[in-house]
């Protein structure tokens, strides 16, 4: 007798789907609920925050420049400039962080929601 052990049982893949492993189910998509509709508009409208926000020191910043540029003994606005495009520059990660998510739940939202015009419930 040889020491080899038999080949295992035979499983029997689905019908019409070669390769599939056998008891294979797709998964299933979660139901939205109610919070994460608010949690996705909690990170939209953050993000848009931020982005105004960051607009608004760009803004500044060049008005500080301005101011600085005009007289030498106004030279600190130039300083000032500087440190908005440090906080600038700072919150363009956090801008990411805030957006990308928001932009990938309000997506999944407008997949999962019922297109009425075209008469789904």
């Amino acid at each position: 007798m040889s020491a080899q052990q038999p080949p295992p049982p035979h499983r029997p893949h689905t019908p019409g789907a070669p390769g599939v492993p056998w008891g294979f189910a797709p998964p299933q998509p979660r139901e939205v609920t109610a919070g994460y509709r608010r949690q996705a508009g909690i990170l939209t409208w953050s993000a848009i925050v931020v982005a105004f926000l960051m607009g608004v020191a760009l803004v500044v910043s060049v008005v500080f420049l301005v101011r600085a540029d005009q007289d030498t003994r106004n030279a600190a606005y130039g300083y000032l400039a500087l440190v908005l495009w440090v906080g600038i520059a700072a919150a363009v990660p956090v801008l990411l962080a805030l957006a990308i998510p928001a932009a990938r739940m309000r997506r999944r939202l407008r997949e999962r929601q019922p297109d009425v015009r075209a008469g789904g419930a």
